[in-house]
């Protein structure tokens, strides 16, 4: 961080130490209630697209200032923006829009290795933040955004989405109450058609329109290794979580949702690999996690395979590809990634649809930037945190183990028979797409155990150290 930065960070914290300029009453008299939301929108050329869209949508709301490092992108989007008759400053390093006090709120959805930097900077800057998910590279930068966003009573909103989706509302309200017993297993899928990245024979030429310093910040500076350095960012471990915490999240926080679990599972273990071609990636395309919940069990699946070698449709179970089934006592809900929300009984008839619209997740999180009240957002930090940790504890396992014979993993896994299914499924599928797992052997993760308490793996000093990492400076925590 600049100077001029530490300083303007400094004087905040130490405003906010002394309660003034953060709290409620005080942003009251700076901005009366009508007054627009000012934001700030960081990283854009994908999904941060749509959180413009989504905040020129939302009354009272406007945006004053764009950063991004490609300025190819940021160029575009500003003149799409003036094109509208906004006023725009924009910015190619975010320390430098941080600076600014005409901005009241950050939007932001850059790589996920720069999540948790813009969020716990903004706060400590006096911003509010909305941070895509999953909201943090790591457990250790979760932990930290929740404390810096309390310290500073900052709103901070995850952008998990499908917590402002109606009819997921209803439906997991609907559950709770009963209507189908108890939850016996709560399942996540991610049957997402990831194909290979390529493989390249040495570094690649990093495009001039891109500052690939500011683009990398913590992370390690390494020579680009991949024929893309946008995207495909995902598929190595520096600077995504896998399909699990990219599409994966989502459903794991719907999963846990529905258990109405508000902690990490104190067991986990994975079984995965990266299979079916050769390529720059090293995140899992295969994974199959189970989370030890005490109620109920929390199992994931993620496949990047097609359903069959040279086809393009993806497998199914009960029909959905992408989304959660919910087993219950008397029953099974099915939610789909297409919409789609019904409850069934044991036979299969079905009982009830439920038929709601994603509401804007900005405008939620708007309202609470005018109450001051965090409880008014539908995915505070820190639900976002739980559900990305537990990707993140999923992986730290696979990452911590070993590849294993088809008969050690049935060994590791009897006695569970959803697993044991799980599992079987997933080698059934390998097998349609050409993959010998007695050659080509999965990765058995280590079987981890959390003490609650603390929020430390117990008695494995290798799993504790990938709770965070090493941060490069100047743009370390």
């Amino acid at each position: 961080m600049t100077r001029t930065i530490r300083r303007t960070f400094i004087k905040t914290s130490a405003m906010a130490a002394a309660g003034i300029g953060l709290s409620p009453r005080s942003w009251a008299q700076v901005r009366g209630a009508n007054d627009d939301v000012r934001f700030g929108v960081v990283g854009f050329r994908g999904r941060g697209r749509s959180h413009i869209t989504d905040i020129l949508a939302v009354k009272g709301a406007r945006i004053v200032a764009l950063c991004d490092v490609d300025q190819t992108v940021l160029d575009a989007e500003a003149q799409k923006l003036k094109d509208l008759g906004h006023t725009i400053r924009t910015y190619s390093d975010v320390r430098q829009m941080l600076e600014s006090t005409e901005i009241d709120a950050i939007s932001t959805a850059t790589p996920n290795h720069w999540h948790a930097p813009i969020t716990i900077w903004a706060c400590q800057a006096g911003k509010d933040v909305y941070v895509e998910k999953p909201v943090s590279h790591n457990i250790w930068e979760g932990q930290q955004m929740i404390e810096t966003a309390r310290k500073h009573r900052r709103i901070v909103q995850s952008g998990t989405q499908s917590r402002s989706h109606s009819g997921i509302q209803e439906a997991v309200a609907w559950v709770h109450a009963g209507n189908l017993g108890k939850i016996t297993l709560a399942r996540g899928l991610c049957y997402k058609r990831r194909p290979s990245i390529g493989k390249v024979t040495g570094p690649q030429a990093v495009p001039a329109h891109i500052n690939y310093e500011l683009w990398t910040g913590p992370a390690p500076m390494q020579p680009l290794m991949r024929k893309e350095l946008h995207y495909d960012w995902h598929w190595v471990w520096e600077t995504g979580n896998g399909d699990l915490g990219n599409q994966g999240i989502h459903h794991m926080d719907i999963a846990r949702w529905f258990l109405g679990e508000k902690d990490l599972a104190p067991h986990v273990f994975s079984i995965g690999g990266r299979v079916g071609y050769l390529d720059d990636g090293a995140t899992p395309n295969t994974q199959l996690i189970h989370h030890a919940y005490a109620a109920a069990p929390l199992i994931f699946e993620v496949r990047g395979l097609p359903a069959k070698a040279g086809r393009e449709p993806m497998d199914s179970l009960l029909g959905v590809s992408v989304g959660n089934v919910i087993h219950c006592e008397h029953g099974f809900l099915l939610l789909s990634i297409d919409g789609s929300i019904a409850a069934y009984d044991q036979s299969g008839r079905i009982l009830r649809t439920f038929t709601g619209i994603y509401q804007n997740h900005h405008a939620n999180f708007v309202k609470a930037i005018r109450s001051r009240q965090a409880s008014d957002l539908t995915a505070d930090i820190s639900e976002g945190h739980i559900s990305s940790s537990l990707c993140h504890v999923a992986n730290i396992s696979h990452r911590l183990g070993q590849q294993a014979a088809q008969a050690e993993i049935r060994e590791r896994i009897k006695g569970n028979q959803d697993t044991t299914d799980a599992y079987e499924r997933m080698l059934a599928h390998l097998d349609a797409n050409g993959v010998d797992t007695r050659k080509d052997k999965l990765i058995l993760g280590v079987a981890l155990s959390l003490d609650q308490k603390t929020q430390r793996f117990v008695g494995n000093d290798r799993a504790n150290a990938l709770q965070t990492r090493t941060y490069r400076a100047p743009f370390d925590l």
